[in-house]
């Protein structure tokens, strides 16, 4: 059997825990990771009707993108909804797991990254790269060194090279690797080497991480006038409405996204020269600092981040065989429209 443990392990592969914001509180949030997976029902947020459908289903695990426990949570009481969904999944035996700005912060499978697929965007990268990168240094003799360089691919670092400083003979040849890698790899490249014995030594550098950040940027295919790319935005993310700045009568190439809550980006999207930038939760104050420099398109918060179920989904699919496992058929958007 599967247990929470091992899925949990997968996903935070992806989006390490040590990527979340200060604010956040991504992870196991309820529930024992040594259980048996049962059955998991990957949502959005973690209501009170999420919990009925996951024991409904026989799932014993819930994934969200939303924490449920957010802020400080200082008594479990059911006159209010997080308390009523705390006691119902400890009753039931139901985990429930977060994986939400640590999943929003990476490239590679991270939410943005979904939202530029769907939106057909191509030459992605981070918006605002964050999140400082280490170096490595490595000593090992000549005899190792095929052993080593695998071990180190293994973790995908962001580059290495390898230099040889030759003593004589093969036994006491030296092979000296050095390259960068992620912070959270640390650990990950100390556990490799640890089977030859090994050690590597570190440094902090001030380089941000290309695949580390808020944010995404990419482009279309082609230019497509703004009103064509805003029919486009409501086709693909279902929603009949989109709050947006005024036209700037000109194409839409570059376009930048963020799913949730974007609007801190709104500076770094102008000066990457976007044509548009799609997030949600814009408030009134926000539209007028685009000052006729880009076009802001808000479709809301659920909306920007709806295809992340899909996603998680993906996720764990490619990876485990051995239980069900569940899109949620519940509606959590808490916003809605007449």
């Amino acid at each position: 059997m599967t247990q929470i443990k091992e899925v949990i392990s997968v996903l935070e592969n992806i989006a390490p825990p040590q990527y979340q914001e200060s604010y956040d509180n991504s992870g196991l949030l309820v529930g024992d990771k040594n259980a048996d997976v049962k059955g998991v029902l990957v949502c959005l947020d973690s209501t009170e009707a999420i919990v009925d459908e996951a024991i409904q289903l026989g799932c014993n695990l819930i994934i969200a993108h939303h924490p449920l426990i957010f802020k400080g949570l200082k008594k479990i009481d059911p006159n209010h909804w997080i308390g009523r969904v705390v006691i119902k999944a400890i009753k039931h035996d139901i985990a429930i797991y977060a994986i939400h700005t640590n999943l929003d912060n990476v490239l590679r499978n991270g939410v943005n990254a979904k939202i530029a697929e769907k939106l057909g965007l191509v030459n992605t990268r981070i918006l605002m790269p964050s999140k400082s990168v280490l170096s490595f240094c490595i000593k090992c003799p000549l005899l190792l060194k095929k052993e080593v360089l695998g071990a180190i691919e293994s973790i995908q670092p962001l580059n290495y090279r390898h230099l040889e400083a030759t003593n004589g003979t093969d036994s006491k040849s030296i092979v000296e690797i050095s390259g960068e890698i992620a912070a959270h790899q640390k650990g990950q490249l100390n556990y490799v080497l640890k089977s030859f014995g090994i050690k590597a030594s570190f440094n902090e550098i001030n380089d941000p991480h290309p695949e580390l950040g808020a944010g995404l940027i990419g482009e279309l295919e082609l230019p497509v006038p703004e009103k064509n790319f805003l029919t486009l935005l409501k086709k693909e993310f279902k929603t009949t409405i989109v709050r947006h700045t005024e036209l700037l009568e000109k194409s839409v190439l570059k376009v930048a996204v963020c799913g949730g809550s974007g609007s801190f980006l709104l500076p770094v999207a102008i000066r990457a020269g976007a044509d548009a930038f799609v997030t949600g939760d814009f408030k009134y104050h926000d539209f007028f600092e685009a000052d006729k420099k880009i076009l802001v398109a808000d479709i809301g918060h659920f909306e920007s981040e709806q295809y992340t179920i899909e996603l998680i989904i993906d996720i764990v699919k490619d990876n485990f065989s051995t239980f069900a496992l569940h899109y949620t058929q519940v509606d959590t958007n808490p916003v809605k429209y007449f």
